[in-house]
C-alpha cells in the first residue's frame, strides 16, 4: 500500500548519526545493564544469607557532616548522590535529542512523547486500581508513582542482548521513549515526593548552577572547575528538601549541545567541540557502570526469608507494582502508539511490525532503578512496605523481561536478513547505502 505523501512515519528509521549515537549508547548500557543485573543478585543473596544482618549494616552506615542534612546512609547516598549522575546524562542525552537530534522535528517527537505519557498514566491508574480493591489504604495509595518510570539501562541491556538484529527505528524509539519517561519521572519526583521544602537553599543553588552553565558555554570543562560546582548545587538542592537527583537534570541543561564556530574559549578545540556529546561520553560509563549498580546493591537487598516473602504476597501493594509494572507498561505504550499513529498523520514505519511494538511495549515494564526511589521515597528506606516494593519491582520487572525477550527472540530471527540488506555499503564510503537514499 502507498502512503500518501502527507503521512509521515510513527516510528521512522532514525537518520545515521542518530543510528550511530544509538548504537554507541546500546553497548554502554548493556555493559551496565548486566552489572546492574549483578549488582542487584549480590544484594539478594546477601540479604538473605546467613550474614543479612552485615549487609543491613553497611546499608545503614552513615557517613558525612551534619551541615546541610548531608549525615546519610550509605544507601542514601547511593540513591541521592550517585543517581545524580545518572540523571545528568539522562538530562544531556534528552537536551540533545530534542535540540539536535530526530526529536527536533515534532512529528517524530509526538509518537515516544505520547507513548511515554500513556505509559505513565495507564500504570499509575493500574497501581492505584488493584491496590483500592485489595484494601489498601491512601499510605498504600501514596506509592502511585512507582511503576511509572522504564529503567533505562535493564531495558536497552534486555534489547541488546535478545533484539539484536531488531530495526534501529524500534531501538531509537525504546532509548527516546525511556529519556522522556525519565523526565517524567524527575517533574513527579520534584513535585509529589518532596519533603520539608525550603525555598531559600533551592534559590542558592541557582548561583552555582548558572556558574556551571556560565562555563560550559565557554567550553571550558575543566573537572577542578565544574565538579565543586555541581556538589554545591546538589547539596543546596539536597538541602532544600527536593530530591538531590533533579541537580542533575538542572546542571545537565544549562550545557550546550550544538557545536558553535565562534564563542569565547580558551581554545580553537573548545571552540568547535561539542561539549554534551564529551560530558556524555565521559560519564555515561560512570552512570552505567558505577552509579546504577551500586543503586541497585544498596536498593535490591530486601529479605524475603523469615516471613518477609509472606508479608509481600499479603500486601496489595506488591501486586500493584507487578501489575502497573508488566500490564500498565504494555497497554500504555502500546495504545499511545496506536492512538498516536491512527488519529494523526503518522503512520507505522514500513520496516516494522505491530508486534515488534507489542514487544518493546511490554520491554518498557522493566521499571528498575526509578521505581525503587520512588518506593523509597514513599514508604520510607527499611519501612516494611518498601520491601514489599522491592518484591514487586523484582517480580514484576522480571516477568516483563521474560515475556519481552520471549516476542524479541521470534522477531530477531527474521530481521536478520533485513540487517543484512540494511549495512550494505557497496561503495565503501563508509555510510551504508540505504541512508544516501532519498
Amino acid at each position: 500500500m502507498t502512503l500518501s505523501p502527507l503521512r509521515r512515519r510513527a516510528l521512522a528509521r532514525p537518520s545515521w548519526a542518530e543510528a550511530q549515537t544509538i548504537r554507541a549508547a546500546l553497548r554502554t548500557e548493556t555493559v551496565g545493564g548486566g552489572l546492574l543485573l549483578g549488582a542487584a543478585l549480590l544484594a539478594l543473596i546477601w540479604a538473605n544469607s546467613p550474614w543479612r544482618e552485615s549487609y543491613a549494616a553497611l546499608r545503614d552506615l552513615k557517613v558525612g557532616v551534619d551541615w546541610g542534612r548531608l549525615r546519610l546512609s550509605l544507601g542514601h547516598w547511593a540513591a541521592d548522590g550517585l543517581l545524580a549522575v545518572f540523571f545528568f546524562v539522562a538530562g544531556l542525552e534528552l537536551k540533545r535529542e530534542l535540540l539536535v537530534g530526530d526529536l527536533r522535528d515534532p512529528a517524530k517527537a509526538a509518537v515516544p512523547v505520547v507513548a511515554a505519557n500513556c505509559g505513565v498514566v495507564i500504570p499509575v491508574l493500574v497501581y492505584i486500581g488493584v491496590v483500592v480493591l485489595g484494601g489498601g489504604d491512601a499510605v498504600a495509595i501514596g506509592g502511585w508513582a512507582i511503576p511509572a518510570a522504564t529503567d533505562i539501562a535493564f531495558a536497552l541491556a534486555v534489547l541488546a542482548v535478545l533484539g539484536s538484529h531488531l530495526p534501529s527505528a524500534l531501538r531509537a524509539f525504546l532509548l527516546t521513549l525511556a529519556v522522556v519517561d525519565d523526565l517524567i519521572a524527575i517533574v513527579i519526583i520534584a513535585a509529589f515526593y518532596t519533603a520539608d521544602f525550603q525555598i531559600w537553599p533551592l534559590l542558592l543553588a541557582l548561583v552555582p548552577i548558572a556558574a556551571f552553565g556560565a562555563l560550559a558555554q565557554r567550553r571550558m570543562t575543566y573537572a577542578v572547575a565544574l565538579v565543586p560546582l555541581a556538589a554545591l548545587a546538589w547539596a543546596l538542592v539536597h538541602a532544600s528538601g527536593v530530591h538531590a537527583t533533579v541537580a542533575g537534570v538542572l546542571l545537565a541543561l544549562t550545557v550546550p549541545v550544538k557545536p558553535r564556530a565562534s564563542v569565547p574559549a580558551l581554545s580553537k578545540h573548545s571552540r568547535t567541540s561539542d561539549i554534551a556529546h564529551r560530558m556524555e561520553h565521559r560519564l555515561r560509563p560512570l552512570s552505567a557502570g558505577v552509579a546504577v549498580p551500586v543503586f541497585a546493591f544498596f536498593a535490591a537487598g530486601v529479605t524475603v526469608v523469615g516471613g518477609g516473602l509472606g508479608g509481600a504476597l499479603r500486601d496489595p501493594i506488591t501486586y500493584g507494582v507487578i501489575a502497573g509494572l508488566v500490564a500498565g507498561k504494555f497497554i500504555g505504550v502500546l495504545a499511545g502508539t496506536y492512538v498516536t499513529a491512527r488519529f494523526t498523520r503518522a503512520d507505522l514505519d514500513e520496516s516494522l511490525a505491530w508486534i515488534d511494538v507489542c514487544a518493546v511495549a511490554l520491554l518498557t515494564g522493566i521499571g528498575f532503578t526509578v521505581s525503587l526511589l520512588v518506593g523509597e521515597l514513599a514508604f520510607g528506606a527499611g519501612h516494611e512496605r518498601d520491601d514489599h516494593v522491592k518484591v514487586g519491582v523484582l517480580a514484576g520487572s522480571l516477568l516483563a523481561a521474560l515475556l519481552a525477550g520471549v516476542l524479541l527472540r521470534r522477531r530477531n530471527a527474521h530481521y536478520r536478513e533485513v540487517e543484512k540488506r540494511e549495512t550494505a555499503d557497496e561503495d565503501g564510503d563508509g555510510t551504508p547505502d540505504l541512508y544516501q537514499q532519498a
